[in-house]
């Protein structure tokens, strides 16, 4: 149907009448209303969507189709991970424009990684197809928002673009709209805070709503929620990677001088080409391989029993966190005992004792942040505990301090052989904290404070383990219980 400049009752009865007939199919929506292939326009020569574009319009369609019929009502969640050039920021401006188009009062919310992501790229190219469709004068686009043209229904009948910070959460917290169209979309998904993902979840609860939620990305990082759209959330996402050289459009000429200079293996490549995520993010301290490597062993006693056993104590630092207890002898760890925030000193003094009494413990480190008083209440029983401070000085020079020294001496236990509970929180600790670039050289990891500022999960547990790094400990006895006569075995002989 041409677009008419007179925009006559006749023409717009008629408009209206087509495009809501593709209420439930975002396919047929994105090949009625651009004029693709007409001489003279911005298509020329376009024959439509690419086929990965294709499938998720026709998957979103499917999927409200069978709601409607069933009355089972599901966020659809979907997850695309990808190389570069393959039209990610076309597809959520086609998601944008069939979602205001088709369902009235539709209300959503558009976020990307930046905000300079987002007001120079993301929304760009939402104002660009929005100007080449043919309803764009039913809507009024602005720097942050489209909203309808009548200001009667502007407040009710938008989508905003909405830069996220942890300070500004408001937008993804209200996203309700019960009974008609929720639209969430997250551009360059990888490096959005899983606080702002988290929040975003309340969006989902509005009963008899089609709520429609779509996350696209490089996959840049191999920890954090968009990455566990792929592992941990899976049941509940629609995933998808897309490697650029099977797309149509691509520079395949570009994409194999990619891969000659970098290899098809590397993880430069798998991000930007071939949609994978990465062994190691480029700041991430401990991979993912490895931290798998230490989840997958099986250890005989008879591989760890000759090591002096250290238990470790983190304190929790604030109170969504937990106090954690650990246990690690040579190659083995275990997490002996969690609880909420607990500020009874002389109570998790006692529990700390009993546990190294029961474990026959050759020493006991605890956090110096919050230990102080842990160490305190153990002196008065006679316990001979042992403070470490996070922040003081590193015994070797290649480490800026304490805690970045415990760490890397996690990553060397874990390649040469450490075993590791199954524990997924366990798990998320480990690979989630990432360097700090220094001029200096010297490794430096996040803090606490940095990590859950980006949503990233408090590492108790993993720094319980590390604490068990912080000095050499001499093993006090041996296997029947009696002291060790001669030289102590000690973490430096072996692990």
């Amino acid at each position: 149907m041409a677009k008419s400049a007179a925009h006559s009752a006749d023409y717009e009865a008629q408009l209206a009448a087509d495009i809501g007939g593709f209420t439930l199919d975002p396919l047929g929506h994105v090949l009625y209303v651009y004029p693709w292939g007409v001489p003279g326009t911005e298509l020329a020569g376009k024959e439509g969507p690419r086929t990965w574009q294709r499938e998720v319009l026709q998957e979103i369609g499917d999927k409200l189709k069978s709601q409607h019929i069933t009355s089972v009502w599901e966020a659809i969640q979907i997850a695309t991970a990808s190389g570069h050039g393959i039209g990610k920021s076309a597809l959520v401006s086609w998601i944008v424009k069939w979602a205001m188009d088709t369902c009235p009062h539709t209300k959503g919310v558009v976020t990307a990684n930046t905000e300079n992501q987002l007001r120079t790229k993301t929304w760009p190219e939402v104002a660009k197809w929005h100007r080449l469709s043919l309803t764009s004068h039913w809507f009024k686009f602005n720097a942050t928002s489209l909203e309808h043209a009548d200001p009667e229904n502007s407040k009710t009948w938008r989508i905003d673009a909405v830069p996220w910070s942890e300070h500004n959460s408001e937008a993804f917290a209200g996203l309700h709209n019960e009974g008609r169209r929720v639209l969430l979309v997250f551009d360059e998904a990888s490096a959005i805070s899983d606080k702002i993902w988290e929040v975003a979840e309340g969006a989902l609860t509005d009963d008899l709503t089609e709520i429609i939620w779509v996350a696209f990305g490089n996959p840049t990082r191999n920890t954090g929620r968009f990455r566990e759209c792929f592992r941990k959330y899976r049941h509940r996402w629609s995933c998808r990677q897309v490697d650029s050289r099977t797309v149509e459009g691509t520079n395949k000429v570009q994409l194999a001088k990619w891969q000659d200079d970098h290899g098809e293996d590397s993880d430069w490549f798998k991000v930007r080409v071939r949609g994978m995520f990465p062994s190691a993010s480029a700041k991430q301290f401990i991979s993912s391989v490895d931290v798998d490597a230490g989840f997958k062993k099986n250890l005989r006693p008879d591989q760890y029993d000759f090591a002096p056993v250290i238990i470790t104590c983190d304190p929790a630092w604030s109170g969504d966190d937990e106090l954690v207890i650990a246990k690690r002898q040579g190659l083995a760890y275990t997490v002996l005992k969690t609880m909420p925030k607990n500020d009874n000193d002389v109570h998790v003094a006692n529990i700390l004792a009993n546990l190294e009494d029961e474990h026959r413990a050759d020493a006991v480190f605890i956090d110096g942040g919050y230990g102080t008083g842990i160490l305190s209440a153990g002196k008065t029983m006679g316990r001979d505990w042992r403070i470490v401070w996070f922040g003081g000085a590193s015994p070797d020079e290649g480490y800026v301090n304490m805690r970045a020294y415990m760490w890397g001496r996690i990553k060397k236990w874990l390649k040469e052989g450490g075993a590791l509970p199954d524990d997924q929180l366990l798990y998320d600790e480990l690979i989630s904290p990432e360097t700090v670039a220094r001029l200096d050289g010297k490794i430096q990891l996040q803090s606490k404070e940095d990590m859950k500022k980006q949503g990233l999960p408090s590492p108790n547990r993993a720094d319980a383990l590390a604490l068990s790094f912080a000095y050499p400990v001499a093993k006090k006895f041996a296997y029947g219980g009696q002291a060790t006569p001669g030289r102590a075995v000690t973490e430096r002989d072996n692990w």
